[in-house]
């Protein structure tokens, strides 16, 4: 096998996979239906560096354990493997790499090596990363990517994502960020920021400083803008915040009770609900503001409106037949049908990125995390909290992200996870409690 496999590239550019994937016909994959005990044994040794060399975010032996420590992390999130490493493994030398000594790894059934490469100081890193079949012996995916220093984090989630793409047979979702609520103060007090950070809780910000009240944030689809809700005394605005310019602008302003925004899946058009005179309906504008377009009349409260992914249909929930359903409607208001009969209430529908499912909150004693099909058929109960609400999709539409309240006078929330099969969950670490998960797509 070749060692000089890398060319220079950014992340911007798309996958290696035609320029430097070696054919591979092993069949070492994993079962993502979560119906057997079918977690691949992965090695995740820590990645030598071809000089030893120091950098802004530490040197290149540092970065070389710390993007194995990443990738074994949100390998070990997905719930679908069942990674070893960095910590404890054999050290490998950097001929290593593109020469595996299948010997050291029998214990496991995939092995995950690479390597650092830089020149120090404020150069950029070359991260390389390839997968093998341990059992075959066999080369399944290289990759590779070139970053700055403070980007190393990008470059292991990369490498996480075309390792899970490969052996899962599934779109990746590691490299995408999340926008949340973050929020502190007494429970009747409190203070709410608009956040961002990575999908596994790494490099937060907070975008707001907390002297309004920030809720439900949402990605545009082409990443660069999240849409939010703004109350500032009697006022209730809904903005944009541009996330590489670091500015915002006013979408539409009201007196009256506005929430729950959600984006087209073009860009154009910002869907919302707003209360008049008791009745509260859902709303069409444009992204660039104008007059809103009234899409529901009937009387009650209809609430949240999220596409289907082509555009051609919205779910909400309604209480028109007395308690919170679901129901879907075309996308210029046409054709409003109720899709949910199951016992109990339905809350926060959001359609799944691939389509095939909408997510909601189930209201039936506690509030639990479900799914089911556009249809309304085959409802399924996902998570077995207190109080768990408002689902939100990542990119691939295998893995969803909801906020989890605990009980008592404080109630204090958090960001949690958890897969369609509803066994793999755990919590995404935040500063502060944290509400209103919006998951971003992946990152260009």
């Amino acid at each position: 096998m070749k060692t000089n496999f890398l060319r220079r590239i950014s992340l911007a550019t798309v996958a290696l996979a035609a320029i430097l994937s070696a054919p591979a016909m092993a069949q070492l994959s994993v079962d993502v239906t979560g119906e057997v005990d079918s977690n691949v044994k992965v090695a995740v040794p820590a990645m030598p560096a071809q000089q030893d060399v120091a950098t802004p975010a530490g040197t290149a032996s540092e970065l070389g354990r710390k993007v194995a420590e990443v990738i074994a992390s949100d390998l070990k999130g997905s719930g679908l493997f069942d990674p070893s490493g960095p910590g404890g493994m054999p050290a490998v030398a950097f001929p290593e790499v593109t020469n595996p000594v299948y010997d050291k790894w029998g214990a496991y059934q995939a092995l995950v090596q690479g390597f650092v490469r830089t020149t120090g100081g404020e150069a950029d890193i070359t991260v390389g990363c390839y997968l093998y079949d341990v059992a075959l012996k066999q080369e399944l995916t290289r990759q590779g990517y070139v970053v700055a220093p403070r980007d190393w984090r990008r470059a292991a989630h990369k490498c996480a994502d075309a390792i899970y793409a490969r052996l899962s047979g599934e779109s990746p979702f590691f490299d995408s960020r999340i926008a949340y609520i973050a929020e502190s103060g007494p429970k009747g007090a409190r203070v709410k920021r608009l956040a961002i950070m990575d999908s596994d809780g790494a490099n937060h910000r907070f975008i707001t400083n907390g002297q309004s009240m920030a809720l439900t944030p949402r990605f545009s689809p082409d990443y660069k803008s999240i849409l939010y809700v703004s109350y500032l005394g009697s006022r209730v605005r809904l903005y944009i915040y541009d996330i590489g310019a670091g500015q915002q602008k006013l979408v539409t302003e009201s007196s009256n009770a506005t929430f729950a925004p959600r984006w087209s899946p073009d860009g154009r058009s910002i869907l919302f609900s707003m209360a008049v005179a008791g009745n509260t309906d859902i709303y069409r504008v444009s992204a660039n503001g104008g007059t809103p377009v009234r899409l529901t009349t009937s009387p009650g409260i209809d609430v949240g409106g999220s596409y289907s992914p082509d555009g051609s249909q919205i779910v909400f929930e309604s209480d028109r037949s007395g308690g919170q359903q679901i129901y879907v409607m075309n996308a210029d208001g046409s054709n409003q049908r109720r899709i949910s009969h199951g016992g109990g209430r339905y809350a926060t529908p959001e359609w799944s990125p691939r389509g095939d499912l909408i997510a909601f909150t189930k209201l039936s004693g506690d509030f639990k995390v479900a799914v089911m099909t556009p249809s309304g058929d085959n409802e399924r109960i996902l998570t077995n909290g207190w109080q768990d609400e408002q689902p939100t999709w990542s990119p691939n539409g295998r893995v969803l992200q909801f906020f989890r309240t605990t009980p008592g006078k404080q109630g204090s929330s958090q960001v949690w996870q958890v897969d369609l099969t509803g066994v793999n969950e755990r919590r995404i670490p935040t500063p502060l409690s944290g509400s209103d998960p919006a998951w971003g797509p992946l990152l260009p």
